[in-house]
């Protein structure tokens, strides 16, 4: 098979790479990304050392994505504009490659004949539950700009399947983290400012709770579904690892050898969803389980930053990381 994988230089789309081209030396990856700042070409090093791997800096929204996919036998679309603080901020973007990226890409995948597209997509579409668990069936509640782009894509996705048979699926993850994840994000930017000596802003009470699912758990939710997924399904995936922002914390401090002082609690987002969760009974039913619990995850995610400072520090002290840094949390 060849694989078309967009965002593969991002975080979750490079730790599937990394996984599947390991696992699958017989299947060839072609990696699509526009190179944002999101996406360090530290990253696309690392990746380089892979045989069945090739890059192609291209932009989801330009028409020459057509001809890039040409011969490829599936899609994997994971790029997308995804932090909800510079959504926000500004919108524009998100609206522009999520929904109109994604377009693009299902055109072309509908005039070359892919034979698969995996299009990843949020927990974030049904908003926040307080008891209980959303199913695939669920209504879709986005709340910010980021999962109003999320959703809108999938229902985009689902449009294609009904009107011209794209052999779809999507997928709806819980929190990811691990290795590569940009340090603008709660974990790693917990993670690499009390490595670097500074404190963590926790939003609000610190109680919101998320399901961490840890990255190669994600790789290989994909990489079922590829496999054994049905065209048409939703499927969504979790690790059944729930914890508040603030247990999160903690447990980043304990292995970062530091105490509750370093915690500096700031104006909670608005309209920050209190609680995601999700029934994933549909891909456990295909033999998925999530392999990390969140203890030894964190553990690892946490000795991969420290292992790896070369490939945070170039981001952190890049002009636009200051830049939205001190806008966003001022005094820290």
């Amino acid at each position: 098979m060849k694989i078309a994988v967009t965002g593969g230089v991002g975080f979750i789309g490079s730790n599937f790479i990394a996984y599947f081209c390991s696992a699958h030396p017989e299947h060839h990856v072609l990696n699509i990304d526009r190179m944002t700042y999101a996406a360090n070409p530290v990253t696309l090093q690392y990746l380089s050392k892979w045989k069945n791997h090739s890059f192609l800096k291209l932009d989801i929204c330009d028409s020459h994505v057509f001809e890039a996919i040409e011969g490829c036998d599936a899609v994997v679309h994971f790029a997308a504009e995804t932090h909800v603080d510079r959504s926000m901020l500004d919108s524009s973007a998100f609206l522009k490659t999520d929904i109109l990226g994604t377009y693009n890409l299902l055109e072309a995948a509908r005039k070359v004949g892919i034979k698969r597209f995996i299009h990843i997509s949020t927990d974030e579409v049904y908003g926040s539950i307080t008891s209980g668990s959303y199913d695939e069936s669920s209504p879709l509640n986005p709340t910010n700009p980021y999962a109003v782009s999320k959703a809108a894509a999938d229902l985009l996705v689902l449009s294609y399947v009904k009107c011209y048979e794209i052999p779809a699926i999507i997928l709806r993850f819980s929190n990811n983290y691990g290795p590569f994840q940009h340090p603008e994000k709660f974990i790693p930017l917990f993670i690499t400012n009390l490595m670097e000596g500074r404190r963590v802003p926790v939003y609000g009470d610190g109680l919101q709770i998320r399901d961490w699912l840890f990255v190669e758990d994600t790789a290989r939710a994909v990489e079922l579904v590829l496999e054994k997924g049905a065209p048409g399904e939703i499927y969504n995936v979790s690790a059944h690892q729930e914890r508040t922002n603030l247990e999160v914390t903690r447990s980043i401090l304990k292995l970062c050898g530091r105490g509750e002082d370093f915690i500096v609690h700031v104006p909670d987002r608005i309209a920050h969803d209190r609680r995601y969760s999700l029934v994933s009974a549909k891909i456990e039913a295909l033999g998925f389980s999530a392999r990390h619990n969140f203890e030894e995850g964190i553990a690892k995610t946490v000795a991969w930053y420290r292992e790896n400072q070369q490939w945070w520090k170039a981001i952190r002290n890049s002009d636009e990381f200051l830049d939205y840094y001190r806008k966003k949390y001022p005094g820290l």
